[in-house]
């Protein structure tokens, strides 16, 4: 399918095969999206820190991680017509004003001693409610602000920025801040969020439709159509759903495994994430190399079997250094999962349906991420904190196992 230009076209955001430079409302977009990703990156180290010290129960600690992700299941598919209907940057820009609003909030409740569990809950919903928004808008904006000969050298920028904000600074500096007062890493998220939205606010708008969009039952519906009839990423949708649910199973509880388990400190478990996110760096700054040297398709069977052996040996790390080690691989491999599935819907789909297409996806692929979470919990609960790792691997093999077939006929599709 052939892609289509925005309805009407700003000068500064054109781009042409024959210019390989990108333009600075692509930079402006990249500053905005660094910024978004420390603040993601701080409220999600920080926010299980604070939950062990109201609970030490797993099932309440996995409430709140379900939560941040419940939005992507509830809200997707309307949110998704909203995109391709409305500005895009708006869309953006508005709601990560929302977000630094939300954490500003806990910030407060947090100096004074008043975040309780459901407050977290509600927060971690809100936050997630506007993640899925500007989430879905940056993906299907950036065909338009790059053209798609750039895409994989785009989308490796981007998971470079959102690698080093959301794992690599935020998550230590957001642990350093909690160790120093609880509220303090709250509050640097949201100006992080208030200085994206601020710097979002400044981009140019999209051009009005020519035409009536359609009603927003039509609209979405249009866009189930499209995954349902493309058997690929229909495939790719339902295997990423498994795979985002088991990595939830697993994920929900990893501050409980490595501090009490494992008896790290605050401070340790964000550098350990700090360590996971040196592997999703070095994928980001690679992997579209690796891509273009092996191709897509071996490139994600690669990448979801190396995950399938490093979430089995997660559960069996003996100490934090092997676990290190672990999450660094899983990162790298993760980054390239995404890198080659952002891509590939961003080439195929087209543009005045890739706000919906991508949000059936999402709903797909993200939607069983809060049920992965509670999971997480009621295992790690009945047979142990390890627990989680082990099973979640176990599943994520079997369900590669289905996904093959497919897999194997894209591969060889490719090379015919």
């Amino acid at each position: 399918m052939s892609w289509r230009r925005p309805a009407r076209e700003d000068p500064d955001m054109a781009q042409t095969n024959a210019e390989p430079r990108l333009s600075p409302v692509y930079w402006r977009f990249w500053w905005a999206t660094g910024f978004t990703t420390v603040g993601d990156g701080a409220f999600a180290a920080v926010v299980p820190l604070l939950a062990v010290t109201i609970t030490r129960d797993p099932r309440l600690v996995s409430v709140v991680s379900a939560a941040t992700y419940l939005p992507w299941l509830l809200l997707s598919l309307p949110v998704g017509a909203l995109v391709d209907r409305h500005d895009r940057f708006a869309l953006m820009w508005r709601s990560q004003a929302i977000q630094a609003v939300m954490v500003g909030v806990i910030a407060i409740l947090a100096a004074f001693g008043q975040a309780g569990i459901l407050t977290l809950a509600i927060v971690a919903f809100g936050l997630g409610a506007c993640a899925v928004v500007s989430g879905n808008a940056a993906q299907a904006i950036l065909p338009d602000i790059v053209g798609k000969p750039l895409l994989h050298r785009v989308n490796g920028h981007q998971q470079t920025i959102t690698t080093i904000g959301r794992q690599f600074v935020g998550p230590p500096i957001g642990s350093l801040l909690f160790a120093v007062a609880v509220a303090l890493p709250y509050g640097m998220a949201a100006g992080s969020f208030a200085l994206a939205a601020a710097l979002l606010a400044t981009l140019p708008r999209r051009g009005r439709h020519k035409t009536e969009p359609p009603p927003m039952r039509t609209a979405i519906a249009d866009g189930l159509r499209w995954l349902a009839g493309h058997r690929l990423l229909r495939t790719l949708a339902v295997l990423l759903g498994v795979n985002t649910f088991c990595f939830q199973l697993a994920n929900a509880t990893l501050v409980l495994l490595a501090t009490q388990t494992l008896d790290l400190s605050a401070l340790v478990y964000g550098v350990l994430l700090a360590g996971a996110a040196a592997g999703s760096l070095l994928g980001a700054l690679v992997n579209a190399r690796v891509v273009k040297r092996i191709g897509a398709f071996p490139a994600l069977l690669t990448a979801l079997a190396t995950n399938v052996v490093v979430f089995a040996g997660i559960g069996l790390s003996p100490n934090a250094i092997v676990l290190g080690a672990l999450l660094a691989v899983n990162g790298f491999v993760t980054t390239l999962w995404n890198l080659v599935t952002v891509s590939l819907r961003q080439e195929i789909v087209p543009s005045g349906m890739l706000g919906r297409v991508n949000s059936v996806y999402k709903m797909l692929g993200w939607g069983l991420i809060p049920l992965g979470a509670l999971a997480g919990g009621v295992v790690a609960h009945a047979f142990g904190l390890r627990a989680p790792y082990l099973v979640a691997g176990v599943l994520r093999g079997i369900a590669l196992l289905v996904a093959l077939p497919v897999m194997i006929r894209a591969i060889r599709d490719q090379r015919s």
